[in-house]
């Protein structure tokens, strides 16, 4: 079985300041994925990361999430996946200073929309990186569209469609905050199709630029996905408290974050 960690981009990157990496944040995860492996070296993870101030600035200029049509809505679409990658080569490079055996996959080289659906991904290649030990990373991308020209696909969109084909049971989602606080800011312990309803007026957009719709949004997919997926637990936790990410991973009952499941 396999875990999907997604690295926000709240937490790597300073999202109110464009192109600005967290070095520091980014540093100590890649550390707590490192001791969790040395401690349970069986554990199969895929970590996905968002884009933060890199590709949400670019893409909302262009405005890529909602079509890509006219000549300069192109060169933005290329515009908006050369920052997604250039912070995709940044945290790569943490990782695999931590030892961690990362293999590179670009969703857009083999993602497919249409009206902003993701259909179409290569599978094969990260499950042939999984069963051989390594580390897939994934990021939130652009993608080409069948209805819209171009579109966005977000991590947790990419998570989404992996998770119907891969065997997840848990997926981690860190960011700034513990978790799903409601309107007084108090954390929100579990989430799941019954009491979803009861928490919607605290799920909101994010703090800086994010074109793929904050919390609301990460929330809404991520009850769809453990209603589709048997048994799997989904927690929203901060990953600017050190040890969390760590524990997360080493204990799968820590009482951490916000609990989503079916």
């Amino acid at each position: 079985m396999v875990t999907f960690v997604k690295l926000g981009g709240s937490l790597i990157t300073e999202k109110r300041t464009p192109n600005t990496f967290r070095a520091d944040a980014a540093a100590r995860a890649a550390q707590e994925l490192s001791s969790a492996l040395a401690e349970h070296p069986n554990l199969k993870l895929l970590i996905g990361h968002g884009s933060g101030s890199f590709g949400h600035v670019a893409a909302k200029k262009y405005g890529t999430i909602h079509g890509v049509r006219s000549r300069e809505q192109w060169h933005g679409f290329v515009e908006v996946a050369a920052a997604a990658a250039e912070l995709n080569e940044l945290m790569a490079k943490t990782l695999r200073a931590q030892g961690l055996p990362i293999l590179r996959f670009q969703p857009s080289a083999s993602a497919r929309c249409r009206d902003g659906e993701l259909i179409v991904m290569a599978v094969e290649p990260i499950r042939a990186a999984l069963d051989n030990g390594l580390l897939p990373l994934v990021y939130g991308d652009v993608a080409l569209d069948e209805v819209r020209g171009g579109t966005i696909i977000s991590t947790e969109t990419i998570f989404f469609y992996l998770a119907r084909h891969l065997p997840v049971k848990r997926i981690l989602l860190l960011g700034e905050v513990e978790g799903v606080l409601d309107t007084d800011g108090s954390l929100i312990p579990l989430i799941t199709p019954l009491n979803l309803g009861e928490v919607e007026q605290a799920l909101g957009g994010s703090a800086g630029t994010d074109v793929t719709g904050g919390m609301e949004t990460k929330v809404r997919e991520m009850i769809a996905l453990a209603r589709l997926v048997p048994g799997l637990r989904i927690r929203i936790i901060s990953g600017l408290i050190a040890g969390n990410l760590e524990r997360a991973l080493k204990d799968p009952d820590a009482a951490l974050g916000t609990l989503i499941t079916a």
